[in-house]
Protein backbone atom coordinates (compact mmCIF):
# COMPACT_ATOMS: atom_id res chain seq x y z
CA UNK A 1 0.00 0.00 0.00
CA UNK A 2 2.70 2.35 0.53
CA UNK A 3 4.27 1.46 -2.52
CA UNK A 4 1.12 2.69 -4.51
CA UNK A 5 0.08 5.80 -2.47
CA UNK A 6 2.55 7.56 -4.22
CA UNK A 7 1.55 6.78 -7.30
CA UNK A 8 -1.52 6.99 -7.18
CA UNK A 9 -1.79 10.50 -5.58
CA UNK A 10 0.58 11.43 -8.99
CA UNK A 11 -1.71 9.62 -11.16
CA UNK A 12 -4.51 11.89 -9.83
CA UNK A 13 -2.51 14.90 -10.09
CA UNK A 14 -1.39 14.29 -13.60
CA UNK A 15 -4.83 13.47 -14.61
CA UNK A 16 -6.27 17.11 -13.02
CA UNK A 17 -3.84 18.45 -15.57
CA UNK A 18 -4.66 16.34 -18.18
CA UNK A 19 -8.62 17.17 -17.91
CA UNK A 20 -8.14 20.93 -17.60
CA UNK A 21 -5.49 21.90 -20.16
CA UNK A 22 -6.52 19.63 -23.09
CA UNK A 23 -10.11 21.26 -23.03
CA UNK A 24 -9.02 24.80 -22.17
CA UNK A 25 -6.00 25.04 -24.72
CA UNK A 26 -8.39 23.03 -27.83
CA UNK A 27 -11.21 25.89 -26.61
CA UNK A 28 -9.15 28.85 -26.99
CA UNK A 29 -6.60 27.20 -29.80
CA UNK A 30 -9.72 26.38 -31.77
CA UNK A 31 -11.52 29.51 -30.68
CA UNK A 32 -8.96 31.51 -32.40
CA UNK A 33 -9.00 29.66 -35.40
CA UNK A 34 -12.55 30.63 -36.11
CA UNK A 35 -11.91 34.06 -35.60
CA UNK A 36 -9.33 34.17 -38.04
CA UNK A 37 -11.41 32.69 -40.62
CA UNK A 38 -14.63 34.43 -40.09
CA UNK A 39 -13.58 37.43 -39.80
CA UNK A 40 -10.20 37.20 -41.96
CA UNK A 41 -7.95 38.89 -39.15
CA UNK A 42 -6.77 38.38 -35.71
CA UNK A 43 -5.59 40.89 -33.03
CA UNK A 44 -1.29 40.44 -32.21
CA UNK A 45 -2.47 39.60 -28.65
CA UNK A 46 -4.32 36.68 -29.98
CA UNK A 47 -2.16 35.56 -32.25
CA UNK A 48 0.62 34.99 -29.30
CA UNK A 49 -2.14 33.63 -27.61
CA UNK A 50 -2.95 31.23 -29.74
CA UNK A 51 1.38 30.33 -29.62
CA UNK A 52 1.12 30.00 -26.15
CA UNK A 53 -1.98 27.68 -26.40
CA UNK A 54 -0.50 25.45 -28.83
CA UNK A 55 2.99 24.99 -26.32
CA UNK A 56 0.47 24.76 -23.68
CA UNK A 57 -0.80 21.34 -25.53
CA UNK A 58 2.51 20.12 -26.59
CA UNK A 59 3.42 20.49 -23.05
CA UNK A 60 0.70 18.22 -21.69
CA UNK A 61 0.85 15.68 -24.61
CA UNK A 62 4.56 15.23 -24.42
CA UNK A 63 5.22 15.18 -20.87
CA UNK A 64 2.11 14.74 -18.49
CA UNK A 65 -0.04 12.11 -20.67
CA UNK A 66 3.25 10.00 -20.13
CA UNK A 67 3.73 10.75 -16.29
CA UNK A 68 -0.27 9.87 -15.73
CA UNK A 69 0.27 6.42 -17.76
CA UNK A 70 3.42 5.69 -15.99
CA UNK A 71 1.12 6.61 -12.46
CA UNK A 72 -1.20 3.82 -13.67
CA UNK A 73 1.12 1.01 -13.81
CA UNK A 74 1.70 1.39 -17.74
CA UNK A 75 5.24 0.02 -18.70
CA UNK A 76 7.64 0.52 -21.53
CA UNK A 77 5.64 2.87 -23.51
CA UNK A 78 8.76 4.63 -24.98
CA UNK A 79 11.79 3.47 -27.32
CA UNK A 80 14.75 5.22 -27.40
CA UNK A 81 13.66 7.25 -30.53
CA UNK A 82 10.45 7.93 -29.36
CA UNK A 83 11.84 9.08 -25.80
CA UNK A 84 14.50 11.25 -27.39
CA UNK A 85 11.17 12.56 -29.49
CA UNK A 86 9.20 12.97 -26.79
CA UNK A 87 12.18 14.52 -24.03
CA UNK A 88 12.88 17.51 -26.94
CA UNK A 89 9.47 17.86 -27.60
CA UNK A 90 8.70 18.83 -23.98
CA UNK A 91 11.66 20.51 -23.48
CA UNK A 92 11.20 23.05 -26.78
CA UNK A 93 7.66 23.54 -25.71
CA UNK A 94 8.04 24.54 -22.12
CA UNK A 95 10.88 27.14 -23.36
CA UNK A 96 8.64 28.59 -25.92
CA UNK A 97 5.62 28.86 -22.98
CA UNK A 98 8.22 30.53 -20.77
CA UNK A 99 8.98 32.77 -23.62
CA UNK A 100 5.96 33.42 -25.76
CA UNK A 101 4.55 34.17 -21.69
CA UNK A 102 7.02 37.35 -22.04
CA UNK A 103 6.68 38.67 -24.78
CA UNK A 104 3.04 38.66 -24.28
CA UNK A 105 3.63 40.62 -21.43
CA UNK A 106 6.20 42.94 -23.33
CA UNK A 107 3.63 43.56 -26.34
CA UNK A 108 0.94 44.28 -23.84
CA UNK A 109 3.41 47.17 -21.85
CA UNK A 110 3.87 48.82 -25.37
CA UNK A 111 0.38 48.28 -26.24
CA UNK A 112 -0.93 50.74 -22.91
CA UNK A 113 2.13 53.28 -23.13
CA UNK A 114 1.97 56.67 -23.77
CA UNK A 115 1.08 57.58 -27.38
CA UNK A 116 4.43 58.75 -27.84
CA UNK A 117 6.73 58.91 -31.32
CA UNK A 118 9.00 56.15 -29.72
CA UNK A 119 5.99 54.35 -28.63
CA UNK A 120 3.86 54.26 -31.49
CA UNK A 121 6.98 53.37 -33.66
CA UNK A 122 7.53 50.35 -30.83
CA UNK A 123 4.01 49.64 -31.44
CA UNK A 124 3.98 49.14 -35.09
CA UNK A 125 7.14 47.09 -35.39
CA UNK A 126 5.95 44.47 -32.86
CA UNK A 127 2.99 43.98 -34.92
CA UNK A 128 4.49 44.01 -38.11
CA UNK A 129 7.49 41.74 -36.86
CA UNK A 130 4.95 39.62 -34.53
CA UNK A 131 5.95 36.25 -36.92
CA UNK A 132 9.43 36.32 -37.33
CA UNK A 133 9.90 37.31 -33.56
CA UNK A 134 8.12 34.30 -32.86
CA UNK A 135 9.95 32.48 -35.56
CA UNK A 136 13.27 33.62 -33.94
CA UNK A 137 11.72 32.51 -30.45
CA UNK A 138 11.38 28.91 -31.70
CA UNK A 139 14.71 28.98 -33.28
CA UNK A 140 17.13 29.92 -29.77
CA UNK A 141 14.70 27.08 -28.28
CA UNK A 142 15.39 24.61 -30.74
CA UNK A 143 19.14 25.39 -30.61
CA UNK A 144 19.11 25.54 -26.86
CA UNK A 145 17.90 22.09 -26.28
CA UNK A 146 20.52 19.37 -28.37
CA UNK A 147 21.00 17.61 -24.92
CA UNK A 148 17.47 15.58 -25.20
CA UNK A 149 18.28 14.64 -28.40
CA UNK A 150 21.79 13.54 -27.73
CA UNK A 151 21.65 12.07 -24.34
CA UNK A 152 17.97 11.01 -23.70
CA UNK A 153 17.48 7.23 -24.11
CA UNK A 154 14.31 4.54 -22.82
CA UNK A 155 15.00 3.14 -19.37
CA UNK A 156 16.83 -0.20 -19.46
CA UNK A 157 18.33 -2.46 -16.95
CA UNK A 158 21.71 -0.95 -17.93
CA UNK A 159 24.18 0.99 -15.40
CA UNK A 160 23.87 4.47 -16.16
CA UNK A 161 26.17 7.70 -14.81
CA UNK A 162 25.35 9.15 -11.71
CA UNK A 163 24.73 12.45 -13.90
CA UNK A 164 21.37 11.48 -14.66
CA UNK A 165 17.73 12.35 -14.81
CA UNK A 166 15.25 9.77 -14.86
CA UNK A 167 11.95 10.87 -16.52
CA UNK A 168 9.37 8.12 -16.25
CA UNK A 169 9.96 6.05 -19.28
CA UNK A 170 13.41 7.90 -20.27
CA UNK A 171 16.86 8.56 -18.96
CA UNK A 172 19.10 11.68 -19.67
CA UNK A 173 22.32 10.62 -18.66
CA UNK A 174 24.91 13.45 -19.24
CA UNK A 175 27.52 11.13 -18.65
CA UNK A 176 29.66 13.94 -16.48
CA UNK A 177 29.03 16.36 -14.24
CA UNK A 178 30.00 19.66 -16.66
CA UNK A 179 27.17 18.09 -19.07
CA UNK A 180 24.87 18.19 -16.53
CA UNK A 181 25.37 21.21 -15.04
CA UNK A 182 25.58 23.12 -18.20
CA UNK A 183 22.38 21.58 -18.91
CA UNK A 184 20.60 23.16 -15.86
CA UNK A 185 22.15 26.31 -16.23
CA UNK A 186 21.05 27.17 -19.59
CA UNK A 187 17.86 26.52 -18.71
CA UNK A 188 17.70 28.31 -15.50
CA UNK A 189 19.79 31.39 -17.42
CA UNK A 190 16.85 31.55 -19.86
CA UNK A 191 14.10 31.64 -17.55
CA UNK A 192 15.60 34.26 -15.14
CA UNK A 193 16.17 36.49 -18.54
CA UNK A 194 12.42 36.18 -19.50
CA UNK A 195 10.89 35.79 -15.95
CA UNK A 196 12.76 39.48 -14.99
CA UNK A 197 11.44 40.64 -18.84
CA UNK A 198 7.89 39.15 -18.09
CA UNK A 199 7.90 41.43 -14.55
CA UNK A 200 9.24 44.57 -15.81
CA UNK A 201 7.16 44.94 -18.54
CA UNK A 202 3.87 43.83 -16.28
CA UNK A 203 5.18 46.43 -13.04
CA UNK A 204 5.43 48.98 -15.87
CA UNK A 205 2.05 48.23 -17.45
CA UNK A 206 0.65 48.15 -14.09
CA UNK A 207 1.82 51.03 -13.44
CA UNK A 208 0.52 53.03 -16.97
CA UNK A 209 -3.21 52.09 -16.23
CA UNK A 210 -3.06 53.10 -12.41
CA UNK A 211 -1.78 56.46 -14.05
CA UNK A 212 -4.84 56.55 -16.84
CA UNK A 213 -7.22 55.86 -13.80
CA UNK A 214 -6.22 58.70 -11.50
CA UNK A 215 -6.61 60.51 -15.29
CA UNK A 216 -10.63 59.64 -15.34
CA UNK A 217 -11.11 61.36 -12.25
CA UNK A 218 -13.09 64.09 -14.00
CA UNK A 219 -15.35 61.70 -16.22
CA UNK A 220 -18.67 61.78 -15.76
CA UNK A 221 -19.67 58.32 -13.02
CA UNK A 222 -21.07 56.61 -15.87
CA UNK A 223 -17.85 56.31 -18.06
CA UNK A 224 -15.66 56.32 -15.10
CA UNK A 225 -17.01 53.20 -13.85
CA UNK A 226 -16.79 51.20 -17.15
CA UNK A 227 -13.39 52.38 -18.17
CA UNK A 228 -12.45 51.45 -14.08
CA UNK A 229 -13.82 48.26 -14.44
CA UNK A 230 -11.69 47.37 -17.83
CA UNK A 231 -8.49 48.70 -16.33
CA UNK A 232 -8.88 46.28 -13.35
CA UNK A 233 -9.79 43.66 -15.16
CA UNK A 234 -6.57 44.21 -17.31
CA UNK A 235 -4.45 44.81 -14.07
CA UNK A 236 -5.70 41.61 -12.15
CA UNK A 237 -5.36 39.51 -15.64
CA UNK A 238 -1.79 40.75 -15.99
CA UNK A 239 -1.06 40.51 -12.08
CA UNK A 240 -2.78 36.98 -12.24
CA UNK A 241 -0.93 35.24 -15.01
CA UNK A 242 2.75 36.68 -14.13
CA UNK A 243 2.21 35.73 -10.43
CA UNK A 244 0.79 31.73 -11.68
CA UNK A 245 3.91 31.85 -14.12
CA UNK A 246 6.40 33.30 -11.17
CA UNK A 247 5.11 31.25 -8.43
CA UNK A 248 5.10 27.61 -10.26
CA UNK A 249 8.19 28.47 -12.52
CA UNK A 250 10.34 30.17 -9.11
CA UNK A 251 9.54 26.75 -7.23
CA UNK A 252 10.13 23.95 -10.12
CA UNK A 253 13.41 26.03 -10.95
CA UNK A 254 14.30 26.15 -7.22
CA UNK A 255 14.33 22.11 -7.19
CA UNK A 256 15.78 22.29 -10.19
CA UNK A 257 19.16 24.42 -8.73
CA UNK A 258 18.74 21.42 -6.01
CA UNK A 259 18.90 18.74 -7.93
CA UNK A 260 22.22 20.06 -9.17
CA UNK A 261 23.98 19.41 -5.93
CA UNK A 262 22.50 15.77 -6.19
CA UNK A 263 24.51 12.62 -7.70
CA UNK A 264 21.69 10.90 -8.17
CA UNK A 265 17.59 12.24 -8.77
CA UNK A 266 14.87 10.13 -7.63
CA UNK A 267 11.52 9.92 -9.25
CA UNK A 268 9.39 11.35 -6.94
CA UNK A 269 11.39 15.00 -6.84
CA UNK A 270 10.98 14.32 -10.96
CA UNK A 271 7.28 13.90 -10.57
CA UNK A 272 6.91 16.99 -8.70
CA UNK A 273 8.84 19.22 -10.33
CA UNK A 274 7.16 18.44 -13.78
CA UNK A 275 3.89 18.43 -12.02
CA UNK A 276 4.94 22.56 -11.20
CA UNK A 277 6.15 23.13 -14.47
CA UNK A 278 3.25 21.45 -16.43
CA UNK A 279 0.64 23.07 -14.25
CA UNK A 280 1.23 26.76 -15.93
CA UNK A 281 -0.06 24.97 -19.37
CA UNK A 282 -2.62 23.89 -17.84
CA UNK A 283 -4.02 26.97 -15.44
CA UNK A 284 -3.23 29.58 -17.55
CA UNK A 285 -5.60 28.79 -20.12
CA UNK A 286 -8.58 29.58 -17.32
CA UNK A 287 -7.19 32.99 -16.74
CA UNK A 288 -6.95 33.69 -20.58
CA UNK A 289 -10.56 32.60 -21.18
CA UNK A 290 -11.83 34.56 -18.68
CA UNK A 291 -10.45 38.00 -19.30
CA UNK A 292 -10.32 37.91 -22.95
CA UNK A 293 -13.65 39.10 -24.93
CA UNK A 294 -13.15 37.75 -27.84
CA UNK A 295 -12.72 33.68 -25.95
CA UNK A 296 -15.60 34.62 -23.30
CA UNK A 297 -18.17 36.47 -25.80
CA UNK A 298 -20.77 33.77 -26.55
CA UNK A 299 -20.22 31.39 -24.06
CA UNK A 300 -22.62 31.40 -21.06
CA UNK A 301 -20.96 32.68 -17.98
CA UNK A 302 -22.73 34.84 -15.54
CA UNK A 303 -20.87 38.28 -16.94
CA UNK A 304 -20.62 37.66 -20.32
CA UNK A 305 -24.12 39.47 -20.94
CA UNK A 306 -23.05 42.50 -19.12
CA UNK A 307 -19.69 42.65 -20.71
CA UNK A 308 -21.30 42.47 -24.04
CA UNK A 309 -23.13 45.18 -23.48
CA UNK A 310 -20.17 47.66 -22.11
CA UNK A 311 -18.52 46.86 -25.20
CA UNK A 312 -20.98 47.90 -27.68
CA UNK A 313 -21.14 51.22 -25.52
CA UNK A 314 -18.16 51.40 -25.75
CA UNK A 315 -16.75 50.08 -29.27
CA UNK A 316 -14.08 53.34 -29.70
CA UNK A 317 -11.74 51.95 -27.11
CA UNK A 318 -12.58 47.59 -28.05
CA UNK A 319 -8.98 47.27 -29.26
CA UNK A 320 -7.10 48.46 -26.28
CA UNK A 321 -9.56 46.37 -24.53
CA UNK A 322 -8.70 43.42 -26.28
CA UNK A 323 -4.96 43.99 -26.42
CA UNK A 324 -4.59 44.05 -22.75
CA UNK A 325 -6.91 41.68 -21.78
Amino acid sequence: YKRLHPGMNSAFGFFLLIIIGIPGNLFILLKFTYIKIMEKKLLATNVILTFLSLSNLLVIFSRVIPQALNAIGVQNLLNDTECKLALFTYRVSRAMCICTTSFLSCHQCVLVAPFTRYWIYLKETLTQKLYIIMILLLAMNLSLHPSAILYGRARANSTTSPYTLRLVYCDADFLTFVSFLLNGLVSVIREIIFVGLMTLSSTYMVTILYQHGNTMKGVRSSERGNRKSREYKASRAVILLVALYVMLYGMDNSMWIYTLSLSNVNTDTNDIRIFLAASYSALSPILIITTNPKLYRGVKIPWGKKMSEIEKKDTHNTDLVNSIS
